[in-house]
């Protein structure tokens, strides 16, 4: 008998919404991750599930229900940036961290400050693959030099979850730090399963606008003149804010480009489906998630100038305000309030994604192609700030690409 998925998985894969995270992997040894053409991570038969995986995964995978915004304890909940106890801009006081990250080293600092105190013995990531350095790979860190060199973001297919059994079969508490879509599948086995959730007291996350292809790294690095087998290092960003995209050779050729120009210009047009009709780029299921606080230039979009870097912050649970206030209280956070609006003029992209993400759901109901569960994401608040020609166009350029396979 030919070994196949489970049929929630099936469904996923059909409707494009798989995220690659990994965590259908990481719960039952019979499913494997694979790379499909494109470089993306993909759930593969290996086996025979157990009996009880396809109903866990239809409440658990991101690719089939969306961790809702309800799950979390924060006295507000905003349409487009979700719930929040606190909001605000800061910085890692660390300055080698600060520089190193991607942005002003939030995450970096918090994830230092939880290690330092004994709340966690490792942080479960992700970080280059030394050995292909153009790869993306899962990573574990415990002291200030693991995270220093794991800093800074990671635009290409990983799937962090897919090891976790192994994980949680080591000793110690454990912090998560990955894309919305992974911890929100984290977040809900964690209320399915209070062993797990035992084990991993934290979840951190950042604002996401998408994973690119593992052709989109290539292509960045025949633009800066190397060849993908040539290059020994590879930083997408950081060593400033926003940071260039690097390559490095074996024998010490550098090149670079600038975030507009790797981020815009390439790898944003690289973005899997499953991205594009996401409803929660911002991580609303964490208990803090940070983005880049960008300063707004003269069009309305913002700026990419090189300056020091600058993280927003927002505290998503009580625990996670918590945290944060002890790493301010710590001396390893310094950071100041920011009014909720202004996080449109630094994050335009998302507020777009949530406004029209129903048109695009739209579309796929009128070709027949599974969708995923979204409930409790304020979605319809986010819809009426939509305009009916935004969302026309949105609806049937989304047809037109499902029609013509161009997902």
């Amino acid at each position: 008998m030919t070994a196949a998925l489970p049929p929630t998985l099936q469904r996923v894969l059909k409707g494009k919404s798989c995220a690659g995270c990994g965590l259908c992997a990481g719960l039952d040894p019979a499913i494997g991750m694979t790379r499909d053409a494109k470089g993306w991570k993909r759930p593969v038969a290996l086996g025979t599930p157990a009996p009880g995986t396809d109903a866990l995964l239809a409440k658990v995978c991101p690719g089939a229900t969306i961790s809702p915004w309800t799950l979390s304890d924060a006295p507000e909940t905003h349409p487009f940036w979700g719930p929040h106890v606190r909001v605000l801009t800061g910085n890692s006081t660390d300055a080698e961290i600060r520089h190193t990250a991607s942005s002003g080293g939030a995450l970096s600092s918090l994830a230092l400050h939880l290690l330092r105190t004994g709340a966690v013995n490792r942080v479960l990531h992700v970080g280059m693959n030394p050995e292909k350095p153009l790869e993306t790979l899962i990573t574990r860190s415990a002291d200030r030099d693991d995270i220093l060199a794991t800093a800074g973001s990671r635009y290409a297919p990983v799937s962090p979850l897919e090891t976790l059994r192994t994980e949680l079969e080591a000793p110690g508490n454990i912090l998560f730090i990955g894309k919305p879509c992974d911890v929100g599948a984290m977040r809900q086995l964690m209320q399915a399963d209070p062993a797990v959730a035992a084990r991993i007291p934290y979840l951190l996350s950042f604002f996401c606008a998408g994973t690119p292809s593992q052709d989109g790294t290539d292509r960045i690095v025949r633009k800066l003149g190397f060849e993908p087998e040539e290059v020994a290092h590879f930083r997408y960003r950081g060593d400033g804010w926003p940071g260039f995209a690097t390559a490095e050779t074996a024998d010490g050729r550098r090149a670079r480009i600038s975030y507009a120009a790797s981020w815009g210009d390439i790898l944003s047009k690289e973005v899997q489906f499953r991205c594009k009709i996401c409803p929660d780029g911002v991580g609303g299921a964490a208990d803090v998630a940070a983005a880049d606080a960008w300063y707004g230039g003269e069009t309305g979009y913002p700026e990419f100038e090189e300056a020091d870097g600058r993280s927003l912050i927002l505290t998503r649970t009580r625990k996670g305000d918590a945290l944060v206030a002890a790493a301010e209280a710590a001396g390893a956070l310094s950071t100041e309030p920011l009014a909720i609006g202004e996080i449109r003029l630094m994050q335009p992209s998302q507020a777009n994604r949530r406004r029209l993400l129903a048109s695009r759901l739209a579309a796929m109901a009128v070709t027949l192609m599974p969708r995923p569960n979204m409930q409790g994401l304020h979605l319809g608040e986010a819809r009426r700030q939509a305009r009916a020609r935004e969302e026309a166009k949105s609806f049937v350029g989304t047809v037109r690409r499902i029609v013509t396979g161009r997902i």
